[in-house]
């Protein structure tokens, strides 16, 4: 990765960048580096090999500012099975963001077959074409690779998604970490429909029951439900193995505010 980071750490103080902006309002952190530096920094200070981070729940209450930001953690739960560590993010001294994450001891699976959906027929992200340049301000976030359907617009979307910047900079990001510094694309993918992004969402929820293999992560939509403003939805995650997770959100609609600046094909 040789583009800025989003992030750089100065003791307990992380420094955002620019390019950590969010597409709502110009000076506020883009959500995905919130989830991001919560799940980051929940594994680095209480992660273990002997356990999976098998969900985290990010709550997003407040936009923090583009101003130093603090992540602090507590251990709720060390067992011998499982783990329960709380993050909040701190920003100009209040709380703008809240992360619970479980952590389970990896053992052997039981014995016997148990049904799921069938997975994803996507090719290999390495022969998917790749789009070229993407206006808009979420570009630059990340690298992305649509198979099916574009966000902004109304039908099932599938696409693959990479990370184009270090988090924090000079520190790598972990299998887990990638996941996590991406996991609010869900929000789009199942958000967005042809009238444009008219959702924030204010949660997201990942479940995985093992880490990512290479770089690429894979997104399909799977769902999609909202009444009253409220919505809830849905995807299915995969790396280039097959299916390793979930992520589900919660959004307000924003019918009457800001919308965000979506991604779009150049010159379209």
């Amino acid at each position: 990765m040789t583009n800025e980071p989003f992030f750089t750490r100065d003791g307990a103080r992380l420094i955002p960048n620019s390019c950590a902006r969010g597409p709502w309002t110009p000076n506020s952190l883009h959500g995905r580096v919130v989830i991001g530096l919560l799940g980051s920094e929940i594994e680095r200070r209480h992660g273990d090999p002997a356990y999976m981070p098998a969900r985290l729940t990010v709550d997003l209450y407040r936009s923090p500012t583009l101003t130093p930001v603090e992540i602090v953690t507590r251990v709720v739960r060390d067992g011998l099975r499982i783990k329960v560590i709380e993050a909040e993010l701190i920003s100009e001294g209040k709380s703008a963001g809240h992360a619970v994450c479980q952590l389970l001891r990896r053992t052997a699976n039981p014995p016997g077959r148990v049904w799921s959906n069938p997975e994803w027929d996507a090719p290999h992200p390495d022969d998917v074409p790749d789009p070229g340049v993407i206006s808009g301000t979420m570009w630059g976030m990340w690298a992305l690779k649509p198979m099916e359907g574009r966000v902004g617009e109304y039908g099932r979307k599938r696409t693959w998604l990479r990370e184009v910047r270090e988090l924090v900079g000079g520190e790598p990001l972990t299998p887990f970490g990638r996941v996590a510094a991406g996991v609010d694309y869900a929000s789009p993918m199942v958000n967005g429909g042809d009238e444009g992004m008219r959702f924030i969402n204010s949660d997201v929820t990942l479940y995985l029951h093992r880490a990512p293999v290479g770089e690429w992560v894979g997104y399909e939509s799977i769902s999609h439900g909202a009444t009253d403003g409220v919505a809830v939805g849905q995807c299915d995650l995969y790396d280039e193995k097959g299916r390793i997770g979930t992520a589900t959100v919660c959004a307000l609609a924003m019918a009457d505010g800001p919308q965000a600046v979506l991604p779009k094909p150049a010159g379209a």
